[in-house]
């Protein structure tokens, strides 16, 4: 296939991508009720299962701070149309989140024309991989991080005389940064695969800045978890657990590439 042939290929998954994307938009924007009720501005809420796990837990411990948001964050809009292009913004957000295992399998289709067949092989399982790895950062980040944020950025005061009114829009701007970073920060696994395939990276190196790793991670939970040691390892533990899953599988590709040697 020429140069020319391979860029009409791709448009076509392109515009594949695209359509299933703008339909699943098309679904989130007609639930409305549901997809902001129940989805987008439940982790806010005292109902929320976290919230209400954290309260339980923090009656057992005798520990009152770990009890969030107990008092619903108040939303305010100060934009005429704003309401309504945040039901538009958050229904593409959702439509590209849930059309993301397609999204994979389209690009997926586009280069395996390319691969040998035991590349084919060995990468059959690389959609549902990445995808699962994917979806598996949103929903830890909305069940366990988005809550954790809302409630200690919400409640965060330089002064009592500041009283915090939280706009619409940087609420529902948050909470997709956090989600989509999280969502892609769980594909360390994938771009561990890759770079070591490369030779960018190697199991050597990873373990020897397994310590700078930790307080990197240390650091980022302490950053997007309320000021308590609690939360910091509840978030910290899984990311850990990520880096240690991708040594072995840069170790495992090393291995690989050695007895091709």
């Amino acid at each position: 296939m020429t140069f020319w042939g391979h860029l009409e290929e791709l448009r076509g998954h392109l515009i594949r991508s695209a359509l299933a994307v703008v339909a699943f938009a098309i679904l989130a924007f007609i639930a409305k009720n549901f997809l902001f009720t129940r989805v987008i501005l439940a982790p806010k809420e005292p109902y929320f299962i976290t919230n209400r796990a954290f309260c339980w837990l923090s009656q057992q411990l005798s520990a009152p701070a770990l009890c969030i948001n107990a008092e619903p964050l108040k939303l305010i809009n100060i934009d005429l149309a704003g309401q309504f292009t945040t039901h538009v913004v958050v229904s593409l957000i959702v439509g590209i989140i849930v059309s993301i295992p397609y999204i994979v399998y389209e690009f997926w289709r586009f280069i395996r024309p390319g691969l040998t067949p035991a590349e084919r092989a060995n990468s059959g399982g690389a959609v549902v991989i990445i995808s699962g790895l994917f979806l598996t950062g949103v929903l830890f980040s909305y069940f366990l991080i988005v809550p954790l944020s809302v409630n200690f950025l919400g409640s965060y005061q330089v002064s009592g005389l500041v009283e915090n009114q939280v706009a619409l829009r940087s609420f529902i701007s948050t909470v997709t940064t956090i989600t989509f970073a999280t969502g892609i920060l769980f594909e360390l696994p994938v771009f561990v695969f890759f770079l070591s395939r490369v030779g960018i990276l190697t199991p050597a190196t990873m373990r020897k800045n397994r310590r700078l790793a930790f307080v990197l991670i240390i650091a980022l939970a302490a950053l997007i978890t309320p000021p308590d040691v609690f939360s910091q390892i509840l978030v910290g533990l899984p990311l850990f657990a990520l880096y240690e899953v991708s040594i072995r599988i840069s170790q495992n590709v090393a291995a690989r590439e050695a007895a091709k040697a």
